[in-house]
């Protein structure tokens, strides 16, 4: 049987030199989780969370770098000290733990180098402090440099250490799940839940009450209304499908389109769980597909526009560790692509909700700005009216509405998220 702190050891290693999500680090070593899942995901992502103090907090103790054969070694250290610095877990226990498991991975030698390491950790280690601790690599930052002060980077900064609670949709009257699950009803419907273990669990999720499902993330589909009974909607790259139920709850007819066949297959899912009305499902590629279409057919189209996912980095965050300015450059074009030919899908007065869960307005606000100068059909409906008085913050200039994970902050933060709503006026 495999250790679980060696598993998460793999998992982070494969999370900060691959590149890769957390959730897909997880699937290549799935047959090693078994049942510590939860303390597996606990330690990794408090690891994450603190990376850059616990990174200099081991570079006082190791002067040379460790040879290729032990780079996992590495990795145990940053875990052993995640530990010792940031849980629960006994000293003693957290040291004897990671040196047993080099020693038996490795050899005894680097088991006594991981042993003196770890007691320095230990006698030199301070109550830490979040309000000076910094918890942004530079590369994530100068995302966040090019579009915010340094006051409101701190702000955002600040968010990161604390995990997210539970928010979810309702398919029908949300009061009344917030009584009976003990939630805050927050503005414009969303509920929040601490987080209280296995999500399917919870009352009501197997009989399809409800859906996991952001705040931030929540309103873009309420943006056109909730009367949208017989109206053709294009949800474009609509998997898992938490926007595409909420569509099918307000009685439209709805086409979901998205690249992947795998979402598609949790997107129906989802959608079965929630007694809902399958929708026209379509796996294709969205330029290809709104290429195909030689008159507009739809009301509404709501693109969730591929994208950088940082707004995201509370609930995801390996996101500070494994994206840069070449990422947003990467979706920018991607977004780009779809955005010049999503008014061939689009009737003529329809509406196009245009969003994406990132912080950086390369992605959001000047994404929209330079869309509209190239589209003249298209204009700004202003969200000035769906946004209510008590979350006014979320409100831009412009009418759009952009998110940051401080926002909220007396129910806990939200993710950081973009919205446009724009009109088309013309064919």
């Amino acid at each position: 049987m495999t250790d679980s702190r060696l598993t998460a050891a793999k998992i982070l290693q494969e999370i900060i030199e691959n590149k890769t999500f957390a959730s897909d680090a997880k699937l290549h070593f799935e047959e090693e989780i078994s049942n510590d899942s939860a303390f597996i995901t606990m330690l990794t992502q408090t690891a994450l969370r603190h990376m850059l103090s616990i990174k200099r907090h081991l570079k006082q103790f190791i002067k040379k770098k460790l040879p290729p054969r032990a780079s996992l070694v590495w990795y145990l250290l940053i875990l052993g000290s995640t530990e010792v610095l940031y849980m629960d877990t006994p000293d003693y226990a957290a040291i004897n733990s990671y040196v047993e498991l080099i020693k038996k991975n490795f050899d005894k030698y680097l088991a006594g180098f991981a042993n003196a390491v770890l007691r320095k950790v230990v006698s030199s280690k301070e109550n830490p402090s979040p309000e000076k601790e910094e918890f942004f690599p530079p590369e994530f930052r100068k995302i966040l440099n090019l579009d915010y002060n340094k006051k409101t980077v701190r702000k955002i900064e600040q968010t990161f250490i604390s995990e997210p609670k539970l928010d979810i949709s309702c398919k029908e009257d949300s009061s009344i799940w917030a009584q009976k699950l003990n939630a805050t009803l927050l503005p414009l419907g969303s509920l929040r839940l601490d987080n209280r273990g296995a999500i399917n669990k919870l009352l009501g999720f197997k009989e399809g009450a409800w859906w996991v499902q952001d705040f931030a993330a929540s309103l873009a589909a309420k943006t056109l209304g909730k009367e949208l009974k017989g109206q053709q909607i294009l949800d474009l790259c609509a998997a898992p499908g938490g926007k595409t139920a909420q569509l099918l709850s307000a009685r439209a007819n709805v086409t979901a389109l998205d690249i992947s066949e795998n979402r598609l297959s949790r997107l129906k899912e989802n959608i079965s769980r929630l007694k809902l009305a399958q929708p026209e499902i379509l796996c294709a590629d969205a330029v290809t597909y709104l290429n195909t279409l030689n008159t507009p057919i739809f009301d509404a189209v709501l693109l969730d526009a591929p994208c950088s996912a940082t707004g995201t980095l509370r609930r995801h965050p390996e996101l500070v560790h494994i994206k840069n300015l070449s990422d947003i450059e990467k979706q920018v074009s991607i977004q780009k692509q779809i955005l010049s030919v999503v008014s061939k899908a689009l009737k003529r007065g329809g509406t196009l909700v245009y969003c994406v869960c990132s912080l950086s307005k390369a992605e959001g606000e000047y994404q929209i700005i330079s869309f509209l100068e190239q589209h003249p059909e298209f204009t700004i409906d202003p969200l000035t009216n769906f946004v209510p008085a008590e979350i006014s913050e979320i409100l831009t200039p412009e009418g759009f509405i952009r998110t940051l994970p401080y926002h909220l902050h007396r129910h806990g933060g939200a993710d950081g998220f973009f919205i446009a709503r724009l009109k088309k006026v013309n064919l």
